[in-house]
């Protein structure tokens, strides 16, 4: 499959952008402080600061993180820094990662997930799962065959195959049921759904 490969490079398209709506419809109830983690260059934090009171981005990429503090600079509720996860503090009432758990240890994420959150709050993800098996393998047949054709849709035009990908890449390591198993054991009532585009959700909202 090395050729559909290349030409999804050459047509490529933001699936984490994608799911953008489907994290704005499963908002919590209360609004007052969000947080997103691995906020990139601040398209989810944009989405999501006219919908709380103040919404905080974090990310441990110093050109990612710079470019997002001066696109929001002087809007007093957009706090942009450089962190890892792990020394994040406060309370929040939604947490969102896209793209970004499988960078961070499963377990000890979605714990320090559990310490952030204010009662009632949302935890939101959207997870890439590490393909194994043949379950794996049928469950995505219908994005491999979508994938181009969006691709083809929204960038027409041949990408420059030279360019960095403008942001980290890690591979996942966890299969979609090795996941879910952690972060129902972790998350009671966690809810995760196989997604298109090789993703999978998980909502959860702490009593």
């Amino acid at each position: 499959m090395g050729w559909l490969a290349a030409f999804n490079s050459r047509h490529p398209w933001s699936h984490n952008d994608h799911f953008h709506g489907w994290l704005l419809r499963h908002l919590p109830d209360r609004r007052g402080r969000a947080l997103d983690v691995g906020c990139g260059r601040g398209d989810l934090v944009a989405a999501l600061a006219s919908r709380f009171e103040h919404v905080d981005g974090v990310d441990v990429d110093e050109s990612m993180t710079k470019v997002a503090a001066q696109r929001f600079a002087g809007q007093s509720a957009i706090s942009i820094r450089r962190m890892p996860f792990e020394e994040v503090c406060g309370s929040f009432d939604l947490i969102t990662m896209v793209a970004v758990l499988h960078h961070l240890d499963l377990a000890s994420a979605l714990t320090h997930t559990q310490e952030l959150l204010n009662p009632g709050g949302r935890l939101l993800v959207i997870g890439l799962p590490k393909i194994i098996g043949a379950p794996d393998l049928i469950g995505d047949l219908p994005s491999v065959v979508l994938n181009p054709i969006i691709g083809l849709m929204k960038h027409p035009k041949s990408a420059d195959l030279n360019q960095p990908p403008p942001f980290p890449v890690v591979e996942p390591t966890m299969s979609y049921t090795e996941i879910k198993v952690v972060s129902c054991q972790l998350l009671p009532g966690a809810k995760l759904h196989r997604r298109l585009f090789f993703r999978y959700t998980l909502e959860w909202t702490k009593n």
